[in-house]
């Protein structure tokens, strides 16, 4: 076995304090490297206009160059194709920007130059003067300016940045985005496209977000598919997102939950956004509980959208849910009713709930502060309540909405309101400066847009003015939603009737009935309510747990079914009936009038059939006539017969009332008007009835009844 050689550490060679790389050649030898590394990309402009001019007009003399004809033809051909040469080049160079024109001049003119000498050449040879003498000189030219062009791009340009990311530069020159630097443009893998935006001096974010309309008609896209957003921690600066593919035209099935007996509190998925993520709401765990406006044309896919936030509702723990629709009713809810407590179809149970609202919320936050809760939680005694209003502007004054809207907030109710236009007609500025939460779908004009959506989302360009074209598709704010979103296109589930009724009787099993302090603060109209939906204790539903969910249809991947118009087409209001609910109220009104009237008290004195124009018959002064002793009705008694009146009104279900119907039991009691507005005022303060406008009265609980 040899010995080991001895090893030691080399010695350093660069002992200053610049290092200096030494390798095989030593220093000289990587110094020639590192300057042919660098001149090498610089050389080929040289390399070219050195090699291909003499031997393509050596090549092209050789050819055609000794006869006359030939040398004549060859030198028209080349003319001709050097000119459609020269032509390809001019349209085929981009030119966006200022230094991309500058590109596309100097590659056209080197193409023309480049193929003029060589038309020259075929006839003259190209080492002959001045053919060599232009060679020499024309070539070194053009290959230098090539040579500044590299320089110029390897100096990092603005405009050429812009172009190399993603290409969104070059809509500059068209759109007038001159000032603007679109970069770092990213695609998402799913139909969008974002990539951030910075003006320079004298630009605006605004200014942008007003060519969105410019921009999508540059890319193709629809109008909503631009949408820019401004950098709330820089006024320069801002996001682009485009919308390249639609990943939802082919319709978007039904999101079933999770499980059933979720709390209110738990996401509610109710359709994708464009870019394929889930859409949920989540009102109930927001900091600050919103109410909802929903707004959109005929068919738009406000129905179809109600329909799938009633079911999840349905299927869950402390929530009950209100729904008043005058117009459809059961015709948009009806195979889901069993989920919704109390089911209002008539104006005038309508009223009756609008009015009992203001007592409930009052009643719900004196639990709550009992409960020491600032506001609503699952951990209260109280269910959570959401209030759906169709066309709410129908139903109650702006007042009477705008309290409600104010007040229900914090004691956990959640109010809906769903209109087609929410203008000012039809729902106050106070009223909707309540709803912090949107849904607006489809609407005929892109200004009516702005009755629904925040301005900050309308000017980023989120405006859905594709009136009904587009059922389900609708942008959405507030409820849970990051902020972030609400410029992102949304589309509803769609449901199948079938699969929605199976889902709100499998829930049947886990909905908790409405608690009693809510149910009672409601008083009457609650308990005299014409429908009432089925909960865990209602008789017949099975106790959890029940049969599992019913399974969403299976699609193939992209064959999901295409939208059904006919279930949007449930939209249309429906006006049958109209006429024939007018009258049964003009009738109504005949009757509470006539019934005002007292009864005659003596029907069989021998006055009794006197008319007005009949003379009054002269009386026997000598005849005896006696009367009897009127009984002093004792103040007991009085209320008591006022008392009896109110409780067979509330027998009856007729449960508002004006003073003027207390006359025949005023006089019964032989008391005048002050006594009785005197006894109304202590039946209001006992809570048992409610003064409402215009000097009617509500009854929320019977006096003679224990609540």
């Amino acid at each position: 076995m040899g010995r080991r050689k001895s090893t030691t550490a080399p010695a350093p060679v660069n002992t200053g304090s610049e290092i200096v790389p030494v390798g095989r050649g030593g220093f000289f030898g990587h110094l020639v490297g590192h300057v042919v590394g660098k001149a090498l990309p610089y050389a080929s402009p040289w390399i070219a206009a050195g090699t291909l001019p003499p031997l393509a007009g050596w090549a092209t003399n050789t050819m055609w160059g000794d006869a006359p004809l030939s040398a004549g033809l060859a030198s028209a051909a080349l003319a001709v194709g050097g000119a459609g040469l020269t032509a390809v080049t001019w349209k085929a160079t981009p030119a966006a920007s200022k230094f991309g024109q500058f590109r596309r001049a100097q590659a056209t003119a080197s193409v023309a130059a480049g193929m003029g000498w060589l038309t020259c050449a075929v006839a003259a040879g190209p080492f002959g003067s001045p053919m060599l003498d232009a060679w020499l000189i024309g070539g070194g030219l053009f290959a230098a300016s090539w040579n500044m062009r590299q320089l110029l791009r390897n100096g990092a340009s603005g405009d050429v940045a812009a172009e190399e990311n993603g290409g969104l530069g070059a809509l500059a020159a068209a759109i007038g985005w001159e000032k603007l630097t679109v970069k770092d443009a990213k695609g998402s893998g799913k139909g969008t496209v974002k990539a951030g935006v910075e003006v320079g001096p004298g630009g605006t974010i605004e200014a942008v977000q007003g060519t969105t309309a410019k921009v999508a008609a540059a890319l193709h896209v629809p109008p909503s598919g631009v949408i820019v957003t401004p950098d709330p921690d820089d006024a320069a600066r801002g996001t682009l997102s485009l919308r390249v593919a639609d990943l939802l035209k082919d319709g978007v099935d039904f999101a079933m939950p999770t499980a059933l007996g979720l709390l209110p509190t738990d996401d509610i998925p109710l359709g994708l956004y464009a870019d394929g993520e889930v859409w949920v709401l989540n009102p109930f765990s927001a900091d600050i509980l919103q109410h909802v406006l929903v707004m959109g044309m005929t068919g738009a896919g406000k129905s179809e959208f109600l329909r799938a936030l009633v079911a999840h509702l349905a299927t869950r723990r402390k929530m009950t849910t209100f729904l008043v629709d005058l117009a459809k009713g059961r015709q948009t809810v009806g195979h889901i009713a069993d989920g919704i407590d109390w089911l209002i179809q008539d104006k005038k149970e309508a009223k009756r709930l609008l009015r009992a609202l203001p007592a409930a919320i009052k009643a719900r936050g004196d639990v709550l502060a009992s409960e020491g809760l600032d506001q609503w939680t699952p951990q209260s005694s109280l269910n959570a309540v959401m209030v759906w209003l169709e066309e709410a502007a129908d139903l109650a004054d702006f007042d009477e909405l705008d309290e409600i809207a104010r007040k229900a907030r914090s004691v956990g109710i959640w109010l809906g309101i769903s209109l087609q236009r929410a203008t000012w007609t039809n729902m106050s500025t106070d009223v909707r400066a309540n709803l912090g939460g949107a849904v607006c779908f489809g609407v005929n004009e892109a200004s009516d847009a702005g009755f629904c959506l925040p301005d900050s989302v309308t000017d980023a360009g989120a405006v859905p003015a594709w009136q009904a074209e587009r059922p389900g598709y609708a942008f959405a704010t507030g409820m849970g939603i990051p902020q972030n979103r609400w410029t992102t296109e949304v589309r509803s589930g769609l449901t199948e009737r079938e699969e929605l009724a199976a889902l709100v009787a499998a829930g049947a099993s886990v909905r908790d009935p409405l608690d009693e302090v809510t149910a009672n603060a409601l008083g009457q109209a609650y308990a005299q309510r014409a429908h009432r939906g089925t909960n865990r204790l209602t008789p017949g539903v099975p106790a959890a747990p029940v049969a599992p969910l019913p399974a969403p249809p299976a699609h193939p991947a992209g064959s999901a079914p295409g939208p059904d118009h006919s279930v949007y087409d449930q939209e249309a209001d429906d006006m049958a009936g109209i006429e024939e609910a007018a009258a049964l109220e003009l009738q109504d009104a005949y009757d509470e009038i006539m019934g005002a009237i007292p009864a005659d008290p003596e029907p069989d004195a021998d006055y009794a059939s006197l008319r007005l124009e009949d003379d009054v018959p002269e009386l026997d002064a000598d005849a005896d006539m006696e009367f009897e002793a009127r009984r002093d009705v004792t103040p007991e008694e009085a209320r008591h017969i006022l008392l009896v009146e109110l409780d067979g009104w509330v027998q009856q279900g007729r449960l508002e009332f004006e003073p003027a119907d207390l006359i025949p039991a005023t006089t019964a009691a032989d008391r005048k008007r002050p006594w009785m507005q005197g006894e109304l005022k202590k039946l209001v303060e006992a809570g048992l009835i409610q003064r409402d406008a215009h000097g009617s009265y509500s009854i929320l609980h019977s006096p003679l009844q224990p609540a």
